[in-house]
C-alpha cells in the first residue's frame, strides 16, 4: 500500500550557485542570474521566473551562519507571504555557493505570523531514507530556532536579523538592492 507520506519523498534537492557564470543550477534546470552580490553575511541573488504560474521574480539572501536562504517572491498576483525561509546546509566551493534543502520552510508574514510548513516533505524524506537521523533533528532545531526568533522580535524578520548584527537589502521595482558590498559574476 502506498501511503501520502511516500508519495511526498523526494531526495535532498542541491542548489549550485555558479557566480562567475551568474548560473543558478536547480533541480528543475539551469537559470540565468541578474545579479550574485556578496554581502558581509552571505550571498544576495536575483532572478527572473520565467514562465512561472504564481512567481514573476526571485530574490534571495544565502545565509550560512543561519543555515537560512531568505527569500523574497514577487507574485503575479497578490502577496502570498513577505517572506520564504528555507532551511539548508549552505557552503562555498570556490566561486560556487552550494545549498542543500532540509526540506523545512518558515513562513513570515511580516509582523504578523510565522509558520514552519513542509513538516510532510521532511518525514517522508527521513522515512524513505534519503535524510539522515541527525539531519532531520538538525533541520527542525534550526527552523524552530528561526520561529522561536521571530516570535521574540514580533514577526518582524528585519528586527530579528538586525538583533544578530544582519541587515538585508532588497531590490525594489527593478531596481539594484542598495548597500550590498561586492557584485560579483559579470
Amino acid at each position: 500500500m502506498v501511503t501520502e507520506v511516500s508519495q511526498l519523498a523526494h531526495p535532498v534537492k542541491t542548489e549550485r550557485h555558479d557566480v562567475p557564470a551568474r548560473r543558478h543550477h536547480t533541480n528543475t534546470g539551469v537559470r540565468a542570474v541578474d545579479a550574485y552580490h556578496l554581502t558581509p553575511q552571505g550571498l544576495y541573488v536575483s532572478r527572473p521566473f520565467t514562465s512561472h504560474p504564481r512567481v514573476r521574480h526571485w530574490q534571495a539572501h544565502l545565509l550560512p551562519a543561519l543555515n537560512l536562504v531568505v527569500c523574497r517572491y514577487d507574485f503575479h498576483g497578490e502577496r502570498e507571504h513577505d517572506y520564504h525561509l528555507d532551511v539548508a546546509d549552505i557552503w562555498q566551493e570556490g566561486e560556487v555557493w552550494v545549498v542543500r534543502d532540509l526540506y523545512l520552510d518558515v513562513l513570515v508574514h511580516d509582523g504578523l505570523m510565522a509558520e514552519i510548513v513542509d513538516t510532510d516533505e521532511l518525514l517522508a524524506a527521513r522515512a524513505a531514507g534519503y535524510l539522515s537521523e541527525p539531519d532531520m533533528h538538525r533541520a527542525v532545531a534550526m527552523a524552530h530556532r528561526t520561529l522561536s526568533g521571530l516570535a521574540r522580535a514580533r514577526y518582524s524578520l528585519n528586527s530579528w536579523l538586525e538583533a544578530q548584527g544582519m541587515n538585508l537589502s532588497w531590490a525594489e521595482d527593478g531596481r539594484p538592492a542598495p548597500a550590498l558590498t561586492e557584485s560579483v559574476g559579470g
